[in-house]
């Protein structure tokens, strides 16, 4: 399966990159506020799906442009074709595409593959990640006030700003430094290469998030939601970090978002 999604992200990767710099602004489309879409976007969907479904004709999928497909059973593959669609259509080389395979509501497989760099991340539950084949760990920082930080602004959901920017700026002087990549995939990679030593979002969805979350945790990171809860893959609140920081962070997210934690509790009630 592991095989499947490297040659599915890598044959996808290939087309994003005989693209790139190449998109008229005619062929650029607008999902919704602030959200765009582009015919490579569905290209490359169109190509995973079919190199994923030609080995595994029964698994179900669920992918950014096309939804849910395939047969309902144990194995659902979680597709992003293209994340970082603004930056790959105004020509900004900050793009991924991210594979994840869940089985029975848990993530067992995770490729994120950035085509110009060939930098493909991968991991397997319980087999530890990897960079093109080389083991990778989270970094050892102990302190926020070491740690690199890693966010993306809340772009879908900007009813969220005003919050977000009193927690941002409370991290932001605690720490080292902060950087917006604009690809959530790269950001989560990045994290398990020790590139950053911690990230967190608000309003991502499943698909920006499954594969790198658990490439982290091969890596010896941790991922959470904002209230130490398992469910970062649907609640659209996600904060990951070397492990050894975690905590510091929460503290700090919680200050500002304990209103969202009781909205929150009243949907899971």
């Amino acid at each position: 399966m592991i095989q499947i999604a490297k040659e599915a992200a890598c044959s996808a990767g290939e087309i994003l990159t005989e693209h790139f710099g190449k998109i008229p602004e005619a062929a650029v489309r607008q999902k919704t506020k602030n959200d765009f879409l582009s015919f490579v976007d569905e290209a490359s969907e169109k190509k995973i799906v079919s190199i994923i479904r030609s080995a595994f004709p029964n698994h179900e999928f669920l992918a950014e442009e096309g939804g849910k497909s395939g047969a309902s059973g144990d194995y659902l593959w979680i597709i992003d074709p293209l994340d970082g669609t603004k930056n790959y259509l105004s020509g900004i080389p900050l793009f991924a595409v991210s594979i994840a395979l869940q089985y029975k509501e848990e993530i067992i497989l995770g490729v994120v593959y950035d085509p110009l760099r060939k930098e493909l991340f991968s991991a397997q539950k319980g087999a530890g990640a990897f960079l093109n084949e080389q083991p990778i760990r989270v970094s050892g920082k102990e302190k926020l006030e070491q740690s690199l930080i890693a966010t993306g602004f809340p772009f879908k959901a900007k009813h969220f700003l005003p919050v977000y920017l009193k927690a941002f700026e409370d991290i932001f002087q605690q720490s080292v430094g902060m950087r917006r990549m604009g690809a959530a995939a790269i950001d989560l990679a990045y994290l398990a290469a020790g590139r950053f030593d911690g990230f967190w979002e608000i309003g991502l969805s499943p698909w920006d998030v499954a594969a790198g979350a658990l490439i982290i945790g091969e890596a010896g990171g941790q991922v959470s939601d904002f209230w130490k809860k398992n469910d970062f893959l649907w609640n659209n609140y996600i904060l990951a970090s070397n492990g050894r920081i975690h905590n510091q962070i929460m503290e700090i997210i919680q200050k500002y978002f304990t209103t969202y934690q009781a909205v929150y509790q009243r949907k899971e009630a």
